[in-house]
């Protein structure tokens, strides 16, 4: 419980009616969870808008309203606080409700259009191994510690944010490692807390769909990096055609990573096969068990962040060479008749593009390479066409199928996939809208030494079709395929 006139610092306020020396329960930005003397914040959002529902928000208990306009009738027991923004008062008065947790702690931001999670996971269990008590906020899962919590968003709402770093101070964790997605930057998730430092991964074609053009999706990603306190620091790709950008206005000690230019923490690929990656990073030779191109950026990044975090430079060189593929990312298993199936996350052109060139650097091209690939529904439609192309001429053969179509038609969806081929790729194309079906028929194509690459919805376990999610891992169901096949 707070008291009104405390966890209004720093929002950006036009007025204020009513007393705000009273206390504050808990708050809340959905009127169905509001119970008595809670603050609710009306926030408007892409399906609704909180303000229909500051009467509901009332009727429930709410004893204050925080809305970007008041209503004309108001009740004389509420306090009405008007703001410029609810989304960045919410993210203000989320971290001053549960006393600014993120300054106890040292908090780094990853952000990118891939890698993120990668990045995220690695360097929890990094700093895991080496004996800190670390916390992680990521697409994947929250980590208190040794304790595990779902989570729905790449960057949860601050609400949760701050409730799960309150729990981190309350546990004694010295680092938290928090992906930061252009729409949480965007919808003010991560104002109102203090960052350590952030890391920048890559940026290419994603989320067109929310922002309005792919410089707006650059600027969003920039704008962390503008944010970052002249005590943290900021570590890019510099191989990345904006990977400069980002740093350009920073007040952040600047590093930068790549393993093409010239670079603080730069990286050669000695070795890369389904074995693992042998890197140089500046100088020192270290094996790792995760392939491919874009995981050397990704361990790359890891090593940077660890060694500007100040980890002792032996632990750093004998745990990093232990770490494990995070689930979901060119996740693998191989049969025993030496089948190679690989479930990646990769939804964006970029991603699938890396995913494939890394796995035709390593095969021997004497085997096949059958890709199952979709685009989700209710997202950027003008991806499509370019995985459809990407995925064609890459692939020996490939199986368009459903990934979440939500509430679209997946066969329209398959139908956008389809105009990216071109006529000499044709033959290579089928499609198959049940995604098991797709992922069974990728299984009975495949012959020994063959290669099955499952892409798009990686650590998901469900699938979304008209607003009900059904449990569906690719995982399991290529595992089971095959295991079915091999009787």
């Amino acid at each position: 419980m707070r008291i009104l006139k405390d966890i209004l610092y720093n929002v950006a306020l036009k007025s204020v009616q009513g007393p705000t020396d009273v206390f504050v329960n808990s708050i809340q930005y959905d009127s169905r969870k509001i119970k008595k003397n809670d603050a609710f914040i009306a926030i408007k959002g892409s399906a609704s808008d909180g303000h229909d529902f500051i009467d509901k928000a009332i009727e429930n208990g709410a004893s204050i309203i925080v809305a970007e306009y008041v209503p004309e009738q108001k009740d004389q027991t509420i306090t009405y606080v008007e703001v410029e923004s609810s989304s960045s008062a919410l993210a203000f008065m989320a971290a001053n409700f549960y006393q600014h947790p993120s300054e106890n702690l040292k908090l780094i931001g990853i952000t990118g259009t891939n890698g993120k999670t990668t990045v995220a996971s690695l360097l929890y269990n990094l700093f895991k191994a080496a004996g800190y008590k670390v916390g992680l906020i990521s697409t994947v899962k929250i980590m208190v510690g040794d304790s595990e919590f779902s989570t729905s968003h790449t960057t949860p709402d601050s609400l949760i944010i701050n409730f799960y770093l309150k729990q981190m101070n309350a546990t004694g964790v010295e680092f938290c490692f928090m992906e930061v997605s252009s729409h949480g930057i965007h919808q003010h998730r991560t104002e109102g807390l203090t960052f350590e430092g952030g890391i920048f991964t890559n940026l290419s074609h994603d989320h067109l769909d929310y922002h309005s053009s792919f410089a707006e999706y650059r600027d969003v990603k920039k704008s962390f990096f503008d944010s970052l306190p002249k005590t943290a620091f900021a570590i890019t790709n510099i191989d990345d055609r904006n990977g400069q950008i980002m740093l350009q206005n920073t007040k952040a000690k600047t590093f930068s990573y790549a393993l093409k230019s010239y670079a603080d923490y730069r990286t050669q690929i000695l070795e890369n096969h389904f074995k693992g990656l042998l890197l140089k990073i500046n100088d020192n030779e270290i094996w790792f068990k995760l392939i491919g191109s874009f995981n050397a950026y990704n361990l790359t990044a890891v090593f940077a962040c660890a060694d500007v975090l100040g980890l002792e430079k032996n632990d750093l060189l004998r745990l990093i060479s232990t770490l494990e593929n995070v689930s979901g990312r060119f996740e693998y298993f191989v049969t025993t008749n030496n089948i190679t199936v690989i479930v990646d996350y990769a939804h964006t052109p970029d991603a699938l593009k890396n995913v494939l060139h890394t796995i035709n650097d390593i095969r021997t091209k004497n085997e096949l390479l059958i890709s199952v690939v979709g685009c989700g529904g209710d997202r950027d439609k003008t991806k499509r066409p370019k995985m459809g192309h990407i995925a064609s001429a890459l692939s020996s053969k490939v199986i368009f199928t459903s990934d979440n179509p939500r509430t679209e038609n997946p066969d329209s969806i398959i139908s956008d996939i389809e105009q990216g081929v071109e006529p000499q790729n044709y033959m290579k194309v089928m499609a198959i809208t049940n995604r098991k079906q797709a992922i069974k028929a990728a299984c009975q194509l495949a012959s020994t030494n063959d290669i099955i690459l499952v892409a798009g919805k990686g650590h998901e376990t469900y699938q979304e079709i008209n607003g009900v999610r059904s449990e569906f891992n690719d995982y399991e169901v290529a595992m089971e395929c095959l295991n079915q096949l091999q009787k």
